[in-house]
């Protein structure tokens, strides 16, 4: 696969447990794509009012999660960081950047990593996003990064292709597909292998139920980034579905 970034969707964390077609399409891709150098891994979960990138040597892993099996807090992945890496994005992303020696790996981060990489050997530097900011900020983020992807360094995009938690918590996990979400990921994979940055980035106003299915923007401005940060902004939808009828876990590929 020669994708220069990816975005994920995560969901619950509990994918890291339980056998779902989600968790076998990420352990598959973590065979199928060329073992990079490191990872800078964007967190819908680390919002910030500024660009934040983690310099952490060894970051720690932060159990943000509440009410899971003791198996979830007790999993240890531990990659180690990649603090000259994030230098040089730092650089790239210039003075609004801000530089965190402490910053940890959350669930957006660990759960997706830790099956594609199981032996945590993957350097990984934690980016924050500033939900304040929108789309178009966030895929510029993405154009500085873009000459360290273009090097080996793989960009990850960590959010959800839907992020209704409302919806989420009345829904049955067997329930059909939301009409509105269907349309919704149908409209963004239809933008994104079309190439059409345009739509994609004024995406609130012209993708059907935008609103709904991000009642706010952090889960899907990772995509922004992996978007930005591609070589020629060419996508790839790989993988599908729907958890319990609203969250979206589609992932593509960026070249």
């Amino acid at each position: 696969m020669d994708f220069t970034t990816l975005f994920l969707s995560h969901g619950s964390p509990l994918m890291v447990l339980e056998d779902t077609p989600t968790r076998r399409f990420l352990m598959e891709l973590g065979r199928r794509v060329p073992r990079p150098s490191a990872i800078i891994a964007v967190s819908a979960h680390w919002q910030t009012s500024q660009p934040v990138l983690g310099f952490a040597a060894w970051p720690d892993k932060i159990n943000d999660i509440f009410g899971f099996p003791p198996e979830l807090y007790q999993l240890s992945y531990a990659p180690p960081g990649a603090p000259l890496v994030a230098a040089r994005a730092a650089d790239r992303l210039g003075a609004a950047c801000r530089r965190d020696p402490g910053a940890g790996i959350d669930h957006s981060i660990w759960s997706v990593m830790s099956l594609m990489w199981p032996e945590a050997d993957v350097p990984v530097v934690p980016m924050s996003v500033q939900p304040q900011a929108g789309a178009a900020h966030h895929y510029f983020l993405g154009r500085r990064l873009a000459p360290l992807a273009a090097e080996g360094v793989l960009v990850i995009g960590s959010g959800a292709a839907t992020h209704n938690l409302e919806d989420y918590y009345r829904r049955r996990t067997e329930a059909a597909v939301e009409p509105e979400v269907a349309e919704f990921t149908g409209w963004l994979a239809e933008k994104a292998e079309q190439g059409d940055v345009a739509a994609l980035l004024d995406y609130r106003a012209r993708a059907p139920h935008a609103e709904h299915n991000h009642p706010t923007e952090e889960h899907l401005l990772p995509l922004f980034v992996a978007l930005g940060a591609a070589a020629r902004g060419e996508a790839v939808r790989l993988h599908s579905g729907v958890d319990s009828g609203v969250l979206a876990m589609d992932a593509y590929g960026f070249r």
